[in-house]
């Protein structure tokens, strides 16, 4: 399982940084946290907004502290069929939203 969580995270953060969305590799954890400040929208409207347009549930940053603002957390805890699609949704929503 250890090389499989390897492979889930490797492919959620270089998903979110190809959409533009900066991202660090997370050590430890099964979670990603990008930054969605290219977006021009806070952490909770994009994450309000992914969920309603996509159904794609992300947790604002802000959740965690005011440090967290304009980052997301994205959890890799999932197959990959699923993070894969996730990532399409979240590549349609910023496509939708420049």
């Amino acid at each position: 399982m250890r090389g499989e969580y390897d492979v889930r995270r490797k492919l959620i953060v270089s998903g979110f940084n190809s959409l533009g969305l900066d991202c660090f590799e997370p050590h430890g954890a099964f979670y990603a946290f990008p930054s969605v400040a290219a977006t021009g929208m806070t952490d909770e409207m994009f994450c309000e907004r992914l969920l309603y347009e996509e159904r794609v549930a992300l947790v604002p940053g802000s959740a965690f502290g005011r440090s967290g603002a304009g980052f997301v957390r994205a959890s890799y805890a999932t197959s990959r069929e699923n993070i894969e699609k996730a990532l399409e949704r979240i590549q349609r929503f910023m496509k939708n939203h420049g």
